[in-house]
């Protein structure tokens, strides 16, 4: 297990997250749950481990 993700670093996720939502936003309904289901996957498994996941 790693440590604690350094603030620059969260930072950074939060600024990719914030891309993801925005780009999802614009895609087509059936799209757009897709991609908010992604997005909640992710969540989930930064949770589940702590910290941040690289894709």
């Amino acid at each position: 297990m790693t440590g604690p993700v350094p603030e620059a670093e969260d930072d950074a996720g939060a600024d990719d997250f914030g891309r993801r939502v925005e780009a999802a936003e614009t895609l087509p309904l059936a799209e757009r749950a897709d991609a908010f289901a992604a997005l909640h996957d992710d969540l989930r498994t930064r949770l589940e481990h702590g910290g941040a996941t690289r894709a």
